[in-house]
């Protein structure tokens, strides 16, 4: 009898596709200005023509689609708004870089975390495929991009001072708590993307990318952590201005 062939592992073309995604998205956050602006509202579009086909499976009632489409504008479009804000023009190139490499450390933490160590998971009826192994693997991965961008930025800018012992150690504690923080919300995101697929019938959101679905698929994480610091941003803006305060620079 002739022995089953094992699967085939889909590793080196999701890696493929994820350095190709890496190379475009890290070219347009270092243009910044309007090819960043053009860039994100492209993936911004895309997510939300996604975002539309999962609704419309949904369910059938107009009033319930249209709250659905409405809901996916306002979340997209926090987040999206965010991100533009955060790299426009003049705007923080560091701050967007840290935002997204914290997402991929935890996709790739949860990614071989989940996989090599496998274990309960958290939610099987929504995604079979996450483990609390998982999650903690991408809270590491997360405080690992964090402790180490906060430890260059403390030694590289002389007001920093970082570079001692018990300083990196309260770093770490920091990293690791904003990692897991970061990691929660990243995973709220993914869920709730997974139960729209779950309900609509559908394994993906497209098929857009090889390996990796669509893009809702591949920016679930980062959506729901710039949706987040979007609403803080905008709050803490909003809050300042009915304070009567000022949100540009005081004249020298």
């Amino acid at each position: 009898m002739t022995a089953l062939a094992a699967p085939k592992s889909d590793l080196p073309v999701r890696t493929v596709s994820a350095l190709v995604m890496v190379a475009l998205a890290g070219t347009a956050l270092f243009l910044g200005g309007g090819v960043w602006a053009l860039f994100v509202g492209l993936v911004a579009a895309g997510v939300l023509l996604e975002w539309s086909r999962l609704a419309l499976a949904l369910t059938p009632h107009l009033s319930a689609r249209l709250v659905w489409h409405l809901g996916g504008l306002f979340y997209v479009g926090i987040a999206c708004a965010t991100l533009i804000i955060l790299r426009g023009n003049g705007g923080s190139f560091p701050a967007v870089a840290l935002i997204v490499s914290t997402v991929i450390g935890i996709d790739v933490g949860a990614y071989f975390t989940g996989r090599t160590l496998g274990g309960p998971k958290i939610a099987p009826a929504i995604s079979p495929s996450k483990t609390w192994a998982g999650l903690l693997g991408g809270a590491l991965g997360a405080a690992l991009v964090l402790f180490a961008f906060r430890q260059w930025f403390a030694c590289t800018f002389p007001f920093e001072d970082g570079c001692s012992v018990p300083a990196a150690l309260h770093l770490a504690v920091w990293s690791l708590s904003f990692g897991t923080l970061a990691a929660v919300i990243a995973q709220t995101g993914d869920f709730f993307e997974s139960w729209m697929k779950r309900r609509a019938g559908v394994k993906d959101s497209s098929n857009l990318i090889p390996g990796h679905g669509g893009l809702f698929d591949r920016v679930d994480g980062l959506l729901a952590l710039t949706f987040v610091l979007g609403l803080i941003m905008f709050g803490m803006a909003g809050l300042a201005l009915a304070h009567g305060e000022s949100l540009l620079p005081s004249p020298a």
